[in-house]
């Protein structure tokens, strides 16, 4: 491969393995003996079971096993923790808790053997909407989202101020790939097959699930179809298949089906939030109040930074935020791809575009004028900052310079034509990580980590890495994740994979090529001749293993990835159908390191803004808090049908001080700000400001 392609990318090295089918994914793990659990779950959103009549299930064919907190044994990690409790005792905490696992010899006898497991229950009064809860909340612990830079409120002696209150739903993963965890136990150690986008902390839960040593766990998650923050917990269906496997001594297989997904894999915290923005005549923001309200389960707390971002995107003197929880007789949420930036942008952004129409301002003009340049919050520089590049290059792409202020007043065949502009941040960090690198006298270099990959392409760009380093071509390179026998990585989340696992292995190549050079009595060579040295010495391979973590300088900056969506949407006058027709995200991701994946992960966050912003919502019956459209065919997701032509530009300035090869983290920005995007776009062209997602025709008619 040249360098000329190299530059421009290289197409996913694992890639013809997955559309092959060749590389397995978690439920597709055979064994001699396999069976097959599927979960029973609770009807009641709250109360107790008063009886399991499960005779007529132990009874039908192939039925292996029948467990639930009448025979599940005890388990040494559950004393003390109330959140470990399947199968731990009688009570319940939301509709759809798994309370049984039957098990058999195939998947459809177990299911069979499922319907007829009889429960019956104890109800009590349970609490499920936190539009009727909110004088029931209190700051989580842990969390230091309450803020105050300057004069609180001080919006409200503002010129020109606005106030605005912003509903967001529950959204739910629905990743493409179904969760499913297959349980192998030889004695007291255990080897699990599964969706883990944390590979090393999973470990740790199981070690600490049932107080064993860490040699005797094997996680093992080589490939994942998705996963977007919902496959780093251990979650009630694994733990279940953990019991069941030790309990019966079989390979036993948990795949739980689309309406599970809905309940025991979390999903993104619905928010009511409240702003408060006010700026002088000519447009310089004097004051930002930020006040949000999130949900989290009545045995567990979960908890996020929906008002981080508020904190430090603009430049204004006084700037107040809160954030408080209402604890439901729900599931626990977890973090959802841009976990609390995404929604606190989607406020924060709408209410910057309600304070420009206040002020008769243009909102594109308005963001380059209360640009910050420096943090704000902290006082310290920004490692690197381009998000005024992305407003003028976007805008000069998208052709800003065409958008009318006077909302509802172009249409275009017979729709109303509206542009809407948003931006958003998200930090780029970098956790520790190992890498083991061995050069081998074949010319193939191996690297290895206990990385996991949900989908952007971490051995791709990794190989790219180490290319550049080795200066050997990419398909004689091999990165090898997705087990716990690796050397430590951290989780695939937070938008830090390619900054961590990435320094690791440009480190380590570094430190290969210096071991070399040493071996060959020589310094500062770039490439050197591997293979004639290793035959000189008669050695098979050349190896090192090398740790890497944020640098001390590191702490001196603030450092976030940036990002401008322009979107322009056409709405039918009669009918309120909102259709996005083009669509421009401009980023700033420091030197971007595989132009081709890079470019994917900005379209994937970009498509699923378009659901959060125009269908999705996962819609509770609080009479029974149970979900009513637990289905693909119910929750509505973005489809071909609905996704324009995306056009990404990169800004592609090398950040100094985030990592070495200059890069910033990109997985979670592109959908943070994205629905702001839309909404400012839907009132520019109609007059009308949805302030509660999602944007549906019954909201504009």
């Amino acid at each position: 491969m040249t360098n000329d392609q190299l530059k421009e990318g290289i197409t996913r090295v694992d890639g013809r393995l997955k559309v092959t089918g060749s590389i397995r994914y978690a439920a597709e793990y055979p064994f001699p003996g396999l069976v097959y659990g599927v979960l029973v779950n609770s009807t009641i959103a709250k109360g107790s079971i008063t009886a399991i009549d499960s005779k007529a299930a132990e009874n039908a064919p192939g039925v292996v096993a029948i467990i639930s907190h009448l025979n599940a044994p005890a388990i040494p990690g559950y004393e003390g923790k109330e959140e470990t409790k399947t199968f731990k005792d009688n009570k319940i905490y939301f509709n759809g808790q798994p309370v049984v696992l039957v098990i058999a010899n195939t998947i459809e006898r177990a299911r069979a053997a499922a319907s007829l497991v009889k429960v019956q229950y104890s109800k009590e009064a349970h609490q499920t909407n936190i539009s009727a809860n909110l004088q029931n909340t209190y700051k989580p612990w842990g969390d230091g989202s309450d803020y105050i830079r300057g004069q609180a409120n001080a919006y409200q002696s503002a010129p020109v101020k606005i106030e605005a209150e912003y509903h967001t739903p529950i959204h739910v993963h629905n990743a493409m790939e179904p969760f499913a965890m297959t349980a192998v136990w030889d004695g007291d150690k255990v080897k699990v097959y599964t969706k883990a986008q944390a590979i090393k902390s999973m470990q740790r839960d199981i070690m600490n699930m049932f107080k064993i040593p860490v040699e005797s766990v094997q996680v093992y998650s080589k490939v994942i179809g998705g996963a977007f923050g919902s496959g780093s917990p251990l979650w009630p269906y694994a733990k279940a298949a953990l019991i069941g496997a030790k309990m019966t001594g079989k390979p036993l297989k948990v795949v739980i089906d689309r309406g599970q997904m809905f309940t025991m894999v979390g999903y993104r915290s619905p928010a009511i939030q409240k702003l408060g923005m006010g700026a002088t005549a000519d447009g310089k923001l004097l004051g930002i109040t930020h006040e949000a309200t999130g949900e989290t389960s009545t045995y567990q707390q979960f908890a996020e930074g929906i008002t981080e971002t508020t904190k430090f995107l603009y430049e204004c003197p006084n700037v107040n935020t809160a954030y408080k929880l209402t604890k439901l007789d729900l599931s626990t949420p977890t973090y959802t791809r841009g976990p609390g930036e995404t929604t606190g942008v989607y406020a924060l952004e709408s209410a910057v575009d309600e304070l420009a129409y206040a002020l008769n301002m243009d909102p594109l003009e308005f963001r380059k004028k209360n640009n910050a340049e420096k943090d704000p919050s902290s006082g310290l520089p920004w490692s690197s900052k381009y998000l005024s590049e992305c407003l003028e290059q976007g805008a000069a792409q998208f052709g800003w310079e065409k958008r009318q202020q006077k909302p509802a007043s172009v249409t275009k065949d017979g729709w109303l034509m509206g542009y809407g502009l948003a931006c958003g941040a998200y930090g780029a960090g970098r956790a520790n990580c190992t890498v083991r690198a061995r050069f081998s006298a074949d010319g193939k270099l191996l690297l290895q980590s206990a990385s996991s990959d949900m989908g952007p392409g971490t051995a791709t760009v990794m190989v790219k890495i180490a290319s550049g380093i080795i200066g050997i071509p990419v398909e004689n390179i091999g990165f090898e994740l997705g087990s716990s026998a690796l050397p430590n990585a951290p989780g695939e989340y937070g938008s830090i994979t390619t900054s961590s696992v990435g320094s690791a292995v440009y480190d380590a190549c570094t430190a290969l090529n210096e071991k070399f050079n040493q071996l060959d009595g020589k310094t500062g060579v770039a490439d050197p001749d591997y293979i004639r040295i290793l035959k000189e010495h008669n050695l098979p391979y050349l190896e090192v293993t090398h740790e890497s973590g944020r640098s001390p300088e590191a702490r001196k900056y603030s450092s976030h990835a940036y990002i401008a969506h322009f979107v322009e949407v056409h709405v039918h006058p009669t009918t309120g159908m909102v259709k996005i027709e083009r669509v421009v995200s401009a980023v700033d991701g420091g030197k971007i390191l595989n132009p081709i994946t890079a470019r994917s992960q900005i379209i994937g966050g970009v498509v699923w803004g378009i659901g959060m912003a125009l269908m999705e919502e996962g819609i509770v019956d609080h009479r029974y808090g149970k979900y009513v459209n637990n289905s693909l065919g119910d929750y509505h997701v973005a489809s071909n049908a609905d996704v324009p032509q995306i056009e990404v530009i990169f800004i592609d300035k090398k950040d100094p001080v985030t990592n070495p090869m200059g890069s910033k983290g990109i997985g979670e920005v592109p959908i943070v700000g994205f629905a702001a995007a839309v909404a400012n776009a839907v009132f520019n062209a109609t007059g009308k400001r949805v302030r509660d997602l999602p944007i549906t025709p019954d909201k504009l008619v």
